[in-house]
């Protein structure tokens, strides 16, 4: 049985306002057997997509590589950006070594509410991820319903919008289901009407261009 254990602390600050919310990053980034090109950071895995969509959306030059440049450029972006980074899963079991949401067991969670109210100006948080099994939204609702609260919902369309009131403060935060930036959804987003309207349109859009059309509505709001 390998212990995933998160390896990044959350990278939240006080100006923060959008909170990424994922799951964990590849096993490997917990061993610290990185490849050549992942990046020590959040998000950081070669496979990944996030940054690589925010690069497109936000011009970055983002280097791919295990470089102390790397991190501080996507570390100097959150910042100016008021984007912060806070992973709902601290850690998991897995029989099987690998990435997959699936395979988590025993997860211990972070407590997302807490981290929301204790960083006043965060007004929306961006899940990688709907609510399938093992999913943010998945254990974040799971959270909720410990706590007696729940999500209202605003539209459920895709990407899927809710909204929570806090129960310290009272004060409404609205949270996103983004598609995972993983190669795993790419069969979810080929079944999307939006999706294939899209593709229609233009043969060469690809499930890559469809993230970066939904990103970039609520990383640049």
């Amino acid at each position: 049985m390998f212990l995933h254990t998160h390896p990044y602390e959350p990278f939240i600050f006080e100006d923060t306002e959008k909170l990424i919310v994922g799951t964990l990053p590849p096993p490997r980034f917990t061993t610290g057997e990185l490849k050549v090109d992942d990046v020590d950071f959040c998000y950081g895995s070669r496979n990944g997509m996030l940054w690589p969509i925010l690069n497109r959306i936000f011009d970055l030059d983002l280097v791919y590589e295990n470089t102390h440049f790397a991190i501080d450029q996507r570390k100097n972006f959150l910042l100016s950006h008021k984007i912060g980074v806070c992973d709902i899963v601290e850690s998991a079991a897995r029989d099987k070594v690998d990435a997959s949401d699936l395979g988590m067991q025993n997860v211990q969670l972070r407590d997302l509410v807490h981290y929301l109210e204790r960083y006043p100006n965060i007004s929306t948080v961006l899940f990688m991820g709907g609510n399938s099994k093992n999913g943010p939204e998945y254990f974040f609702r799971k959270q909720l319903k410990i706590a007696g609260l729940q999500l209202k919902t605003v539209t459920d369309q895709v990407p899927r919008v809710y909204e929570l009131q806090l129960p310290k403060s009272k004060r409404i935060v609205r949270t996103v289901s983004l598609t995972a930036p993983s190669g795993a959804a790419n069969r979810a987003i080929g079944s999307l009407t939006s999706y294939k309207e899209m593709k229609a349109a233009d043969p060469s859009f690809n499930t890559m261009d469809f993230r970066v059309v939904q990103y970039q509505g609520f990383f640049l709001s």
